[in-house]
């Protein structure tokens, strides 16, 4: 049902969508790609580091031979090794054979510029565009070795002219990752080109108007997804070398965000060394990064326990984290995951209680389910999700599938003491529709390893029956049996390890359920508590302990 606010968005999206639609075809005219040519810059001033592309690369760090390829059906559509858009962004780049692949390269990209030169759809989204001019920047050396005239002339043309066509476009992308791409891209064009000075001033100056806009007072997201910290950290570090290296100075504002950036996600990071799954988080293997920032003397730690809403404590035997922030404003809500007061636990590098993670690039099904309380470790009322979602879909592809209700976090309180660390935080996210208050408490027995959790639903006395359901999350590969007294289940880590949950005067049921944080649909098993309450509150006590 649309509200006067749904209504506004949709006409504003039905707006948008007819200025983007009529774009296209604008785009696909000879007068536009003519608009995109200028002057051909006379060299490469400045040749960037080529190994800076694997920082900011998912690939693992392997060599395969383009030798082996054949030019003339590489860029054909039924190439099953990447999707389009990953393939023709040339992000692999630093996986080559740098030593005897120079001259296959050149025919593959010869071939590139001559069948997609002019705007094509897909192929020339900002992103995918951005990401190709950083990939070919950073590895024009060997690109460009023993070229021809022709073939340097056309590299250095269809370069400047991918860049114009972002500077042209700035203002009509509304992703603030993918404006970081276009800002990163110009600015690496505007440093090797003297003659285009002008993209690197741009790309500084809109840079910073995004940090502003992106960031919290402490270097945190106000998207609250640790993994837009990781996508941050990664370019502003790339933009911030090649800068430092080309012996330009580098703007102090880049230098702040950075050091706030880095300290964030060394604080968080959990014990894989990856992020927690929170708001849009999913599984990034982060072990090259820490190595890249090490040898870049990136080496902080930030002694909070709370960052952007999340509330953790790590030490060498245990982790936890807590998510006990506010939901972020409807413009920076497209990965939010409404899971108010969940956690993870970690117990001796082992991920025991976990959130499902969120399934964007799985199916958009998967997504919108994993963005559901239900997929959290924490309280569901009649299985309802906290937050809902706005699920127009014209509105959705504009704007993307942002919240259409907030809440408040509440009595949020932290005692560390030397052998316990206690959490304490409510939420009001129920009291609307239900008259009912989520408070939760965590104590972390730091000399025992145990977890003890309190959860408590305040309810209005209005007659109305709810349904609850708790429910704890088991990272896949865990086994879980219940125990004969029925309120227990033995968690099975390895042969030799196990865990012991309890719960006081309750009855547990263990549903299956799916982990979608690794990019791919996994079995896992689901601890829940399950009854019905009226007219009074209801206390939960459980906890995790070694089983001995």
């Amino acid at each position: 049902m649309f509200n006067l606010k749904s209504i506004y968005f949709y006409f504003l999206a039905l707006h948008i969508s007819t200025i983007k639609f009529l774009k296209k075809i604008y785009f696909t005219t000879n007068i536009y790609n003519n608009s995109l040519k200028s002057k051909t810059p006379e060299q490469f001033y400045f040749q960037p580091n080529p190994f800076l592309l694997s920082s900011i690369t998912n690939y693992k760090k392997y060599s395969f031979k383009i030798s082996e390829l054949d030019p003339n059906i590489f860029w054909l559509k039924k190439n099953k090794i990447w999707d389009e858009k990953e393939l023709h962004s040339f992000l692999w780049l630093n996986l080559i054979d740098r030593k005897n692949d120079g001259k296959s390269l050149q025919k593959i990209i010869d071939s590139w510029i001559i069948k997609y030169s002019k705007y094509k759809r897909n192929l020339w989204e900002n992103s995918v565009l951005s990401r190709r001019i950083i990939s070919w920047v950073l590895n024009a050396e060997i690109i460009l070795k023993n070229g021809s005239f022709y073939f340097k002339r056309n590299f250095l043309n269809s370069i400047v002219s991918q860049a114009n066509h972002l500077k042209k476009n700035i203002k009509f992308e509304k992703s603030y990752t993918k404006r970081l791409e276009i800002f990163t891209a110009l600015i690496l064009t505007g440093l090797v080109f003297k003659e285009y000075r002008n993209n690197f001033d741009v790309g500084i100056k809109e840079l910073e108007k995004l940090i502003k806009t992106f960031f919290d007072k402490d270097g945190f997201p106000l998207t609250r997804n640790p993994g837009d910290l990781i996508f941050f950290s990664k370019y502003l570090m790339l933009s911030r070398k090649c800068i430092k290296d080309a012996h330009v100075y580098v703007p102090e504002f880049l230098d702040t965000i950075l050091e706030e950036n880095l300290k964030n996600l060394k604080s968080i990071m959990t014990p894989n060394s990856q992020t927690p799954l929170f708001n849009g988080g999913t599984e990034i293997d982060l072990e090259e990064f820490k190595k890249f920032l090490i040898e870049n003397k990136s080496n902080f730690k930030n002694k909070k326990n709370l960052i952007g809403g999340i509330h953790f404590f790590i030490n060498s035997k245990i982790a936890l984290f807590f998510e006990a922030g506010e939901p972020p404003k409807k413009n920076f809500s497209q990965s939010y995951q409404s899971g108010p007061l969940s956690f993870e636990y970690y117990l001796e590098g082992s991920k025991i209680i976990t959130n499902c993670g969120f399934g964007s690039n799985i199916s958009s099904k998967a997504e919108l389910l994993s963005r559901l309380t239900s997929a959290q470790s924490t309280l569901t009322l009649n299985d309802t999700s906290v937050t809902k979602f706005e699920r127009n879909k014209l509105i959705n592809k504009i704007f993307g599938n942002s919240i259409k209700n907030t809440f408040k976090i509440n009595n949020y309180d932290t005692i560390d003491k030397k052998d316990k660390i206690n959490f304490t935080a409510s939420h009001n996210g129920y009291e609307k529709n239900y008259g009912c208050i989520h408070k939760r408490e965590l104590l972390l027995d730091k000399a025992e390893n145990k977890l003890s959790g309190t959860d408590e639903i305040k309810k209005r006395k209005d007659g109305k029956p709810i349904n609850y359901n708790l429910r704890f999350h088991l990272y896949p590969g865990l086994t879980a049996v219940k125990t004969m007294s029925g309120n227990g289940v033995l968690i099975q880590i390895s042969k030799n390890k196990s865990l012991l949950f309890t719960i006081k005067d309750e009855s547990i049921i263990l549903e299956k359920s799916i982990f979608l944080g690794g990019n791919k649909i996994l079995d896992n098993t689901c601890i829940t508590i399950s009854g019905n309450l009226v007219n009074k509150d209801k206390i939960f006590r459980w906890e995790i302990k070694k089983n001995i």
